[in-house]
């Protein structure tokens, strides 16, 4: 299973992805993570949720190899809604979710990491959307949350990365700590959400979300609509061919 939950004290649910060796996720591992959180959320007795990962880094964004095995659009049809689900699982959760961050975090990582309430990262994170280097559009939404408008389109253009640091000049992460500490950090964090009114915490996430400037479920769908016109034409196609021979190189 990509996706593991455990209950810890205080009313904190850790939502764990790991699934070898990039944390890169399958289009059930998509959907497994989003019913993890929703599943968390809606659990009275959980009053946060920490969403953290194994292994090299947080999140790879989908399995390209699985997209590439599959014949017609199947796949990525499956990816785009599996993505859509677990962004938004991330933003409606009924609690907030605080994310722990280490390694690479990167495409659908973004989206995960830019609809949490709070991100705790790692000295050694970096937080970047390749999109346009693998034929794809998405999660410019989420980058959009983490970085000013400027510097979101440059990062996109570029699909260049950003460090921990550099976002936390920014105010979207909260804290950077050596790795070593990042989960206790992220419990921290979390236990002192979760020491507080539980009627109050849920009552104030729903109110932030309905005060929200940006409509992330709208402006995230219009943006997958570009990936499926560059499948069409050919672009997405190559791009993934070139980057998985690029891989098989290395």
């Amino acid at each position: 299973m990509p996706v593991i939950t455990k209950r810890v004290s205080d009313h904190i649910e850790v939502v764990t992805v790991d699934f070898p060796p990039v944390n890169a996720l399958p289009v059930q591992g998509w959907f497994d993570l989003a019913a993890a959180v929703r599943k968390a959320g809606e659990d009275p007795d959980v009053h946060v949720v920490v969403l953290r990962a194994e292994g090299r880094g947080f999140n790879a964004g989908v399995d390209i190899k699985e997209i590439q095995r599959s014949t017609g659009y199947a796949a990525l049809v499956g990816a785009n809604r599996g993505c859509y689900a677990a962004f938004g699982a991330v933003y409606d959760c009924a609690v907030p979710v605080v994310a722990a961050v280490h390694g690479f975090c990167l495409g659908g990582g973004i989206g995960l990491v830019g609809n949490s309430d709070v991100v705790v990262a790692s000295e050694d994170a970096t937080f970047g959307v390749p999109e346009v280097e693998r034929g794809a559009l998405g999660a410019a939404t989420h980058l959009a949350r983490l970085v000013p408008q400027h510097l979101m389109r440059a990062l996109y253009f570029t699909a260049r990365t950003i460090t921990a640091a550099e976002l936390h000049s920014y105010g979207s992460v909260y804290q950077v700590v050596p790795r070593e500490e990042l989960d206790d950090a992220a419990l921290a964090v979390a236990r002192d959400i979760a020491a507080k009114d539980p009627r109050v915490i849920r009552a104030a996430k729903e109110a932030l979300n309905g005060i929200d400037t940006q409509q992330v479920h709208r402006s995230y769908r219009f943006e997958q609509g570009f990936t499926f016109e560059l499948n069409l034409l050919g672009a997405a196609d190559d791009a993934r061919e070139a980057f998985l021979k690029d891989k098989g190189n290395d």
